[in-house]
Parts: structure tokens; C-alpha cells; sequence
């Protein structure tokens, strides 16, 4: 399973791009409303893109087919690699199926169901997101609606790429590559959490003083 940063901070996406683990990034307009605005998004976008290479999704806020399309070209106008990130909407459905036809790589977001991602996959889409800390926000088990759909996924051989979003915890990490999601794109606080253990951090003390009792 890949593993992306779901972030727009740029510090946040270098430190974590600087571990070698990450293969890509994910942004929405709530994460790019988080930085400073007197940013200027297009240049963000792209410094995030060159710092981590691969995967950049960039989310379209239009809410009907024609202004989605007309944010998909400018966004690849200045920005060719994107990936186009479109809500599950029946505009947005239309929209990916457009750019889908003509080989442009696309995100459908806002998924909870495993229906939703079926459905978002017949459209067309690259790849699938589906929410897990929203369902778990309003006491739906996520778990099972992406062991659904990655079910689904192995039963079908369908090509869209599954992505569990809206991860949480650490926990939610491992259930998703438990479950077989291709990618999880996780917050850099639980990324670094996801890092974390006592016994590692005892270890590595020990092994410190140790080699200071001993001559190289």
C-alpha cells in the first residue's frame, strides 16, 4: 500500500517527503484554507508537486459539469502532472467521465459507500476516496464499508485505484492496509504518530550509551 500526505502545508509535506516514504500528496480547498493567505495556491501547488514528485491531486469547487471542466484545463494549464480531483456529485460524475476520455487522470472524492466507489470507477475515475473518520464521526464502522469495497475490487478487477482517505489514527493506517486499499493519504501528525514507539526510542538510548563505553 502507497502511502500519500493528505496536507497543503508545504513544511509539513517536505519533512515528510525528506523520510522517503511518501509517494505522493493529496490537497482539498479546506487544506489549502488552512495556509496563509497571502499565498499564492498556484505556486504552493506546485512547490508541493516538485518536493514529493508523483501523485498531486488538485480539487476542482465547482458544482456543475461545464465549471468542473473549465477548472480541470486551467488547473493542467499551469500545473500538466495533476491529478483532478472532482466531488461525487452527478455533475462530477459527468465531468470525470469527459476527462476520463480524454486520458486525464482524476480523484473522485467524498466517497462513504462502497456503491459510491463502484459507481465513481464505472464513471471513469483513477482513483476512488473513500472517507473513514467521517463515517466513524457519526458512528458508521468505515472498516467495513472499505473492506466492501476492496472486496468488491478483487471480485471485479477493476482498475480504479482505492484510496482510504480521511484517516484518523494509526489504527486506521493499519486497518486499511489490512483490508487491501492501494493507497492510504494520511495527515502528517499521524504519519509522525504512526512513527512513534517507546521501545524504539528506549532502544536507541541504550544503544547510544553502549557505543560511548566503546572505542571504533
Amino acid at each position: 500500500m502507497q502511502i500519500y500526505v493528505d496536507s497543503a502545508n508545504l513544511k509539513e509535506i517536505q519533512h515528510a517527503a525528506s523520510m522517503g516514504f511518501i509517494s505522493g500528496v493529496t490537497t482539498n480547498p479546506s487544506l489549502l484554507a488552512k495556509e496563509d493567505p497571502s499565498t499564492n495556491i498556484k505556486d504552493l501547488i506546485l512547490k508541493i508537486h516538485e518536493s514529493v514528485g508523483g501523485h498531486t491531486s488538485v480539487e476542482v469547487i465547482s458544482t456543475d459539469t461545464e465549471g468542473m471542466l473549465r477548472e480541470a484545463d486551467e488547473i493542467l494549464s499551469w500545473f500538466p502532472e495533476a491529478t483532478i480531483k472532482i466531488p461525487f456529485i452527478p455533475a462530477g460524475l459527468a465531468a470525470v467521465r469527459n476527462l476520463s476520455d480524454r486520458g486525464i487522470p482524476t480523484n473522485v472524492t467524498l466517497l462513504f459507500t462502497a456503491n459510491q466507489a463502484l459507481i465513481a470507477a464505472n464513471a471513469g475515475a483513477t482513483y476512488v476516496s473513500l472517507f473513514m473518520g467521517r463515517l466513524d464521526d457519526i458512528g458508521t464502522d468505515s472498516l467495513i464499508a472499505l473492506q466492501d469495497t476492496c472486496e468488491i475490487w478483487d471480485a471485479q478487477g477493476l482498475d480504479s485505484q482505492i484510496i482510504a482517505a480521511s484517516i484518523r489514527t494509526p489504527i486506521h493506517l493499519l486497518e486499511c492496509a489490512k483490508a487491501g486499499a492501494h493507497i492510504a493519504t494520511v495527515p502528517y501528525k499521524v504519519l509522525m504518530q504512526s512513527m512513534k514507539h517507546p521501545l524504539t526510542d528506549a532502544g536507541l538510548e541504550a544503544f547510544l550509551k553502549d557505543a560511548a563505553k566503546i572505542s571504533m
